[in-house]
C-alpha cells in the first residue's frame, strides 16, 4: 500500500521518508488546509526527494478559504504550477469551483491544459468534497475525461471522522473504477490506515500522520 504523507514546508520530509512515506504532498500552511509552498521550499524539497527517488505532488492553492478564484488568482496558480513542473515535481494538486460549488470547468481546463503541456500529473484535491453529492458522479467523470490522474477525497465534510464517510467513499470508488484513481485522506493515520484501506479496498492512502 502506498502511503502519501502530507507535509508542511521542508521540515518533516526526511522523517516521513525514513518512516515509510512513498509519496509526498508538499504544502505551506496546513492550518489553512494547505497552500502553495514557496519557490525556495519547492526547490529544496524536490532536490532532496529526487535523491531518495520519492515522487512529490505540490499543492497549487494561492490562499486558504474557498475554492472560488478570480482571474488574477488563476494567473498566480498557473505561474506556481509552471515553477513546480520546472523544479521537477511529479504532480500538482488543485481544484477550482464556482459560486454553486460545481467545478469551474473553464478555469480547470486552463490549468489542466498547462499541466498537460508540462507533462505533469494533476490531482483534484479535497475541493471535490465541496461539490454537491448529487452531481459528484458526473463531475468525477468529467475530471477523468480531462486527464486528471486522481481525486483526493475525505468522502464528505472534514468535520466528520473518515469512518463516518466510508459508505460514500465506497460509492465514489465504484464510480471511479476504470476511470480515475481515488485517494482517501483526512483523518487517516499510521494506526488506522491498514483498516481503512482494507475497508475501501484501495492501494493508496493520504494523511499528515500517515507514518509514525
Amino acid at each position: 500500500m502506498l502511503k502519501e504523507a502530507c507535509v508542511e514546508n521542508f521540515t518533516d520530509i526526511a522523517r516521513v521518508i525514513k518512516n515509510g512515506a512513498q509519496r509526498i504532498e508538499l504544502n505551506n500552511d496546513l492550518a489553512l488546509g494547505g497552500t502553495t509552498p514557496t519557490y525556495g521550499v519547492m526547490k529544496k524539497a524536490l532536490a532532496y526527494t529526487k535523491s531518495c527517488n520519492i515522487p512529490v505532488v505540490v499543492m497549487i492553492r494561492p490562499r486558504g478559504g474557498n475554492f472560488v478564484y478570480s482571474a488574477s488568482e488563476i494567473e498566480i496558480m498557473a505561474s506556481d504550477l509552471t515553477i513546480a513542473a520546472k523544479l521537477g515535481a511529479q504532480g500538482v494538486a488543485f481544484g477550482c469551483l464556482n459560486s454553486q460549488n460545481h467545478l469551474n470547468k473553464l478555469q480547470m481546463k486552463q490549468l489542466l491544459s498547462l499541466a498537460h503541456s508540462l507533462n505533469i500529473e494533476v490531482v483534484m484535491h479535497m475541493a471535490f468534497d465541496e461539490i454537491p453529492q448529487r452531481i459528484q458522479k458526473a463531475e468525477l467523470s468529467w475530471l477523468a475525461e480531462q486527464g486528471v490522474k486522481r481525486i483526493l477525497t475525505h468522502g464528505g465534510e472534514l468535520s466528520k471522522p473518515i469512518l463516518a464517510n466510508i459508505s460514500h467513499l465506497k460509492e465514489i470508488i465504484s464510480w471511479a473504477k476504470g476511470q480515475i484513481e481515488i485517494l482517501p485522506g483526512g483523518g487517516i493515520t499510521s494506526t488506522n490506515c491498514d483498516f481503512i484501506a482494507e475497508k475501501l479496498n484501495v492501494q493508496q492512502v493520504h494523511g499528515t500522520k500517515i507514518v509514525a
